[in-house]
Formats: C-alpha cells, structure tokens, sequence
C-alpha cells in the first residue's frame, strides 16, 4: 500500500530543496570574499569584476609599489572616479575613505617627483615642481576631507621640506615645437 505525500511533507522537501539552494549560493559568496579579502591582504590584484572599487584600488596600490607612480596617479584617479559615481548612486561613500584615495595619490605624485628631483644645474626639473604642486594640493584635500589624517600631515610636512615656498612653475609655451630649418608663419 502506497502511502501519498501529504501536503505537509511537500512543503517541508521544497523548503528543505529552498535551505539547500540558498545554502550554497552562501558558500559560493563566502568563498569569493575570501579569496578578494586574501588578496587585499596579500597585497595582490584583484581579479574579481564583482568588485571594481577593490580591484580598481589594488592595481594602482601594485603600480605605486612596483615603481610606476605615474600609472598609480591614474589608477587613484580613476578609483576615485568610480567613488563619485558611487556617491551619486544614494550609497554613501566615507570622507575617510575619499581621503585615503587622495592621500595615496599625493604618495605618487611625491615619488614621482623625487624620481625626478634635480636638473643638471641643480634647480628642480619642471616635472617635479608640477608634480610636487599636485601632490601638495592632494595631501591638502585628503587632510580637509579627514582632518585627523596623520600620516597625510606628515607627508606634507615632508614635502614643504623638500621644495621651496616659493615655487612657481614656468609658464609652457603654447605654439609648441619649433622647427629649426622651417620659416614661421603663413607662406
């Protein structure tokens, strides 16, 4: 004699079928967190397109300490890019967190002009008065996003040493490049 499943066991099996289901979608999140939060810690990229901000932040971090200050800059930029248009989309977005963005791009920007430091004469290169400029006005925004940021105050402590008050870059010419052999202007 067949016993038939009663309404009750049905509902149980499509719950218990339901609990299993969202069990594993569980797992699989956790997995994928895991691994992005032991990138992070390990300092590696991160290839996860599930997350942009983090992955966004790694690479530029990977650039800064391999050396490549300038592709840095831009990932910052480009991190903090995406921040804003988070911002925009109702999630808020921490002023720490903005200004820890312009901090690590005021890093870059100070080692790329200390990579550049000095011409043959002594005076700073064009370059690094610029990039010395940028990077002070980025320490300056990440300390007025996050007045208690320290390591932004050191940093800029540090720089006002390095350059002088008085810097000032040189107006570029705008005509750009002359051709030695050519006449100028209209023939």
């Amino acid at each position: 004699m067949m016993h038939p499943i009663s309404r009750k066991n049905k509902f149980v099996g499509v719950m218990l079928l339901v609990g299993l289901i969202g069990t594993i979608n569980e797992l699989y999140q956790t997995n994928q967190i895991s691994q992005v939060n032991h990138a992070l810690q390990t300092g590696a990229v991160i290839h996860s397109e599930n997350y942009p901000f983090h992955q966004k932040f790694s690479e530029a971090y990977q650039q800064g300490k391999a050396g490549n200050h300038k592709h840095a800059v831009q990932g910052f930029n480009q991190v903090l890019e995406l921040v804003s248009k988070t911002s925009n989309q109702s999630v808020e977005v921490s002023p720490q967190l903005k200004s820890m963005i312009h901090y690590n791009i005021g890093n870059g920007l100070f080692r790329s002009g200390l990579q550049r430091l000095v011409a043959a004469d002594g005076a700073i290169q064009e370059d690094a008065k610029f990039d010395y400029l940028q990077a002070k006005a980025s320490y300056e925004q990440a300390l007025r996003l996050d007045p208690t940021l320290r390591a932004a105050k050191f940093n800029l402590s540090l720089l006002l040493g390095v350059i002088p008050g008085t810097i000032k870059t040189v107006p570029q010419d705008p005509s750009g490049m002359e051709i030695s052999n050519l006449p100028q202007g209209l023939p």
